[in-house]
């Protein structure tokens, strides 16, 4: 084995157990805690029964080194109190490690979206569901669109920093070309990865022929700061239906980086509630920060 590819699997297990590290508990016991914090906050209650206002449940579809709960602490409690009947899942786990998910595959993943979206729906009686998705949470479920049949269960899909045509770490992903089999370590250790990566074979394969489907409304939520997704504009999508928003051209003031449009942006939140409910969309300003 070459000297670098020694190095590459312990960094690539370092980052793992850093990221699970960081991670306020990593215990059984602290995930189940997670679970009762949603549903005593109103979101992941599956006596709720969407209203005639808002008739479709909203499904959060969480990111990469995320979980169903942390990733959504400030938008969940915002579409509850707007009457919406609110759930998360968790995905993409890989085994051995705790609370953080979205690693796995990300055509598994979809299966697993899949099953949720029919659990919810058979919980709430409603046809179809809207899903919002932050990061690869906006990406990983235009594969149940495409593939799985979601297109017929789904009614809308809001995606907040999606990576949906890759990304390229600015400039970091080329590196993996320089080194061989560097591509196969990334894709063993960490699926969801080597599947976003700029130029992949899944995201190849999903964006082939168009990057949508018919009968699903489209919304992408943007930043110019993102450091994660680059370049930013490969977030967009192409396609009837679809809606893409730079949260700057809205509020120039607005200097939210990936992880905070998704987690506690109140002006991405506000395009988000307009994607859900069109018909009584708002203007969305910088005061939209504090409505």
């Amino acid at each position: 084995m070459l000297p670098w590819k020694h190095l590459l699997r312990p960094l690539s297990a370092l980052l793992l157990t850093a990221l699970v590290t960081i991670v306020p508990a990593t215990t059984a016991a602290a995930a189940t805690d997670r679970a009762a914090t949603a549903t005593s906050r109103g979101w992941n209650d599956y006596s709720c029964k969407p209203s005639a206002a808002h008739p479709r449940p909203v499904i959060l579809v969480h990111g990469t080194f995320a979980n169903s709960v942390d990733n959504w602490l400030g938008l969940a409690p915002y579409l509850v109190n707007r009457d919406y009947c609110v759930y998360a899942l968790d995905y993409g786990q890989l085994p051995g490690v705790p609370l953080v998910h979205g690693l796995g595959p990300i055509d598994k993943s979809a299966e697993q979206l899949k099953t949720f979206v029919d659990k919810v729906l058979a919980a709430t009686g409603a046809a179809k569901a809207d899903l919002v998705g932050h990061s690869q949470g906006g990406l990983m479920p235009r594969h149940y669109l495409k593939f799985l049949g979601g297109a017929a269960k789904v009614n809308a899909l809001v995606g907040i920093a999606p990576d949906n045509h890759g990304t390229t770490l600015n400039g970091l992903a080329k590196l993996v070309t320089h080194f061989p089999g560097a591509s196969e370590v990334l894709s063993s250790a960490t699926p969801a990865l080597a599947d976003q990566v700029a130029g992949s074979a899944f995201l190849a394969r999903l964006n082939a022929g168009g990057d949508t489907v018919p009968g699903v409304r489209y919304t992408v939520i943007a930043t110019r700061y993102d450091g994660v997704v680059t370049p930013y504009r490969s977030q967009f999508l192409d396609g009837p239906n679809v809606r893409n928003i730079l949260i700057q051209d809205l509020c120039a003031l607005d200097l939210s980086e990936h992880a905070a449009i998704g987690l506690i942006d109140r002006i991405a939140f506000h395009e988000v509630a307009n994607a859900l409910d069109p018909s009584r969309a708002t203007p969305t300003t910088c005061l939209s920060a504090i409505s």
